[in-house]
């Protein structure tokens, strides 16, 4: 259980997430799926990177329970800090990082594949922002960067999600398979980029990065100051505090 990174081929860094049963990350979590990230970016030998998963799904976001065990403010700090951690390193991982996506990619999912450079999903895979339904805001800055506006704020008002055939329609999902080949086709697509020069991809990393229109960073940072407020307020309280009940009959 946890994060773990494997050499599958020559160039390529297979990082695993595993946090059962639904791979919602506790905030410890985030640190180490960031670190993993930024220390196969380091190392000059890799020339791409693999996100994948095991279980259930790719993610389901924060750990709640976590949150709700808490009768202070330190776990939702720190899984703000945390997710703000895992998805720049993503974004500002010196190569480029191919997310393989099975099942669902939910909450801190989104921050994770939006700043990926490529997504290969299964065909059972949906994506979405349950964000308004568990008490808290932020990721809108990653969901706009797998769908258009206006679907992206109906998605996230809703809480509705985006199947991969959707996704792929709109361009930000490279292919769509069977569950059981989404790893293989991610691998796949890596082993294809790792055939490039190193220190070009490295380079290609870094200028496409620095043309791109939207500063994500600082974009989901002012995303997580509304989170404070909602939770500060004592909204978030009253709406995480319902999540996982069934509605009065």
């Amino acid at each position: 259980m946890g994060v773990s990174t494997a050499c599958p081929d020559e160039g390529i860094a297979l990082i695993t997430v595993d946090f059962p049963p639904v791979n919602a990350l506790p905030v410890s979590g985030w640190y180490e799926l960031a670190d993993a990230l930024r220390a196969a970016g380091r190392d000059q030998a890799v020339r791409c990177v693999v996100l994948a998963a095991e279980g259930r799904g790719f993610n389901a976001g924060v750990d709640i329970k976590e949150m709700q065990r808490d009768t202070g403010h330190g776990s939702l700090i720190g899984a703000n800090r945390g997710c703000y951690e895992a998805f720049a390193a993503v974004y500002e991982c010196e190569v480029p990082v191919v997310a393989a996506v099975h099942g669902f990619c939910l909450g801190g999912g989104i921050g994770l594949v939006g700043n990926a450079d490529a997504i290969v999903a299964s065909d059972d895979a949906v994506f979405g922002l349950p964000e308004l339904d568990r008490g808290a805001l932020g990721a809108a800055t990653h969901l706009a960067r797998l769908v258009p506006q206006h679907l992206m704020r109906t998605l996230y008002y809703t809480s509705r999600t985006a199947t991969a055939a959707e996704l792929h329609a709109h361009g930000s999902v490279w292919k769509v398979v069977p569950g059981a080949e989404v790893r293989g086709a991610a691998l796949g697509l890596a082993a294809e980029i790792a055939r490039k020069d190193g220190s070009l991809v490295r380079l290609a990393k870094a200028a496409i990065n620095g043309i791109d229109p939207v500063d994500v960073r600082r974009s989901y940072r002012f995303e997580q100051g509304f989170t404070f407020e909602a939770n500060l307020s004592g909204v978030a309280d009253r709406v995480r505090d319902t999540f996982g009940k069934e509605p009065d009959a």
